[in-house]
């Protein structure tokens, strides 16, 4: 009986920390949106403002000091969804018999899938997520340095 209740209550922690798990998702996606239209508008601002020009470096100085601040917000999304998997995992390894609580492994399907959607498809969020703003920061700072020196 003892074990009945546990494993009761692991299922709704688990149904919430999934919940959590997944709101972090659409959060991400609309932060690298955000991040990509930032960029694009600070673009075209940079482009109508005369390009690379000592005289825009204060723009390029904004766009690596916004690029910066959304990794940091990203990366802290990425970080509690990291977090909320965590406590999953470890609750599903508890119950490994139990396929409730084996929702988020999905290698056998996973394997099953066409290898080019695999390829195109395998790679970790965290890698563009986290890399998109890093490597926006840093063009916008070689940017800034570039036009220093003109």
């Amino acid at each position: 009986m003892a074990d009945n209740t546990q494993r009761e209550r692991d299922l709704q922690i688990y149904r919430q920390l999934l919940d959590l798990w997944q709101a972090e998702n659409p959060i991400k996606t609309i932060k690298l949106q955000f991040l990509l239209a930032s960029n694009a508008l600070l673009l075209g601002f940079l482009q109508l403002s005369g390009g690379l020009l000592a005289a825009n470096r204060p723009l390029m100085l904004g766009g690596f000091v916004l690029c910066l601040l959304w990794t940091l917000s990203i990366g802290r999304t990425a970080l509690f969804q990291k977090a909320w998997k965590i406590r999953l995992d470890e609750i599903s390894r508890r119950h490994a018999d139990d396929e409730r609580f084996q929702l988020l492994d999905q290698r056998p399907a996973l394997a099953r899938a066409p290898a080019w959607l695999r390829l195109l498809g395998g790679v970790s969020a965290k890698y563009y997520l986290l890399g998109a703003p890093l490597g926006m920061a840093l063009g916008w700072l070689l940017a800034a340095m570039v036009a220093g020196s003109s």
